[in-house]
């Protein structure tokens, strides 16, 4: 208990302390932005291994494609992955829910970063426009857009279904996608108390090219992660 009071103090402190000096950097390009963004990923990590001695171990780094365009769909079990993919893609734009785009000050920096909005489970403008959303994001070669196809923050053990968006991004623009297993929640649980002393593996894996089968893309790549975080957990 005293080690999550410990962390949260520090770790707030710092996104907060960071959030307000990087501010004139919302008038500028976005790059500013950006550099705030990895600065909170390694602030996050700092405050895990500082507060709480957990481990983050990346894994195959050696399969993000370095010659063509692609997008990253990732599990989501905690807020780490928001904050430290960060550190891995320089130029990161996510797909996520309208009301973290609210949020004084932290809304700002994503909508500057270029963030894409949806209402899940509702039909919208936003939603009705993603298509021409996403298009955006991808048409800056240094972008890097990330998707977390189970919507929101799950449980570790949770093997739910993917929702469908990150299928229709790949068969519309057809695009390379690359698969990210992390298993943060089972340190870092949605709805309780962190755990100290343990290991956070971020799992890069192998890169799928478009053409697929829409229908065998999406079982393939929901296979493949779920399999994967059945290893790391």
């Amino acid at each position: 208990m005293i080690r999550n009071i410990i962390f949260f103090l520090f770790f707030y402190l710092g996104i907060i302390s960071i959030s307000i000096l990087f501010v004139p950097t919302l008038l500028f390009p976005k790059k500013g932005v950006q550099f705030g963004g990895r600065l909170m990923g390694i602030w996050t990590s700092i405050c895990l291994k500082l507060f709480l001695g957990v481990n983050i171990r990346v894994k195959g780094l050696e399969n993000i494609p370095r010659e063509k365009k692609y997008f990253v769909v990732c599990s989501h079990q905690s807020m780490f992955e928001t904050f430290y993919l960060q550190t891995i893609f320089e130029s990161s734009v996510f797909i996520l829910k309208k009301e973290l785009m609210i949020i004084p000050l932290f809304g700002s920096y994503l909508k500057k970063m270029g963030c894409v909005s949806i209402d899940r489970d509702k039909i919208s403008k936003e939603n009705l426009g993603f298509k021409g959303l996403v298009e955006k994001v991808l048409n800056d070669k240094r972008n890097t857009l990330i998707i977390f196809p189970q919507g929101t923050r799950k449980n570790y053990k949770d093997r739910s279904k993917f929702k469908k968006g990150f299928a229709r991004i790949y068969n519309d623009f057809q695009i390379s996608c690359l698969p990210i297993a992390i298993n943060s929640g089972k340190t870092w649980p949605k709805s309780s108390l962190l755990k100290s002393k343990q290991n956070i593996t971020v799992s890069i894996l192998k890169s799928f090219e478009p053409g697929k089968d829409l229908e065998q893309f999406s079982k393939e790549v929901e296979n493949l992660i779920y399999k994967e975080l059945d290893l790391i957990n």
